[in-house]
């Protein structure tokens, strides 16, 4: 009987080292979680230029209706100039108008889906230079 005993306790120490090599061999060909996450490439969104004749199709009101819109908010003004273009996820018409007599621009924004007025703001000539800078900046940039 003491010989049974032996045995036993023989084959239980075997099969303990037997898993315990079979772990430890487990352990160091995986590779940790986070070394895994680390040199994963991120995603990038890459946003593609819209064509103004993409912009057109989806715009439901027509640039001259825009354009009487926006000269409607600022009385004895002309436009200067204007886009179609998205704006904070907004399909809009920007419109620079001038007014005699008044230095700056006033800028409105209508809404090309519904005709409404996104915004109207008044840029001094200051404002104006630091806004085309940073326009022409934004140009350079997507262009790379």
């Amino acid at each position: 009987m003491f010989k049974a005993i032996a045995v036993a306790a023989a084959l239980a120490a075997t099969t303990t080292v037997a898993g315990a090599q079979a772990t430890s061999a487990y352990k160091s060909t995986a590779k940790p979680a986070a070394q895994q996450t680390a040199t994963a490439k991120r995603h990038t969104r890459v946003h593609k230029a819209e064509t103004q004749a993409q912009l057109q199709k989806e715009a439901k009101i027509s640039e001259a209706t825009a354009r009487q819109t926006a000269l409607q908010q600022v009385p004895n003004g002309s436009v200067k100039s204007s886009e179609l273009e998205r704006e904070n996820g907004k399909l809009i018409y920007s419109y620079d108008i001038t007014v005699p007599g008044k230095t700056g621009i006033d800028e409105v924004n209508v809404n090309a889906i519904d005709g409404t007025v996104v915004a109207k703001a008044h840029e001094s000539p200051k404002a104006e230079k630091a806004e085309a800078a940073a326009e022409a900046k934004k140009k350079t940039t997507a262009k790379k």
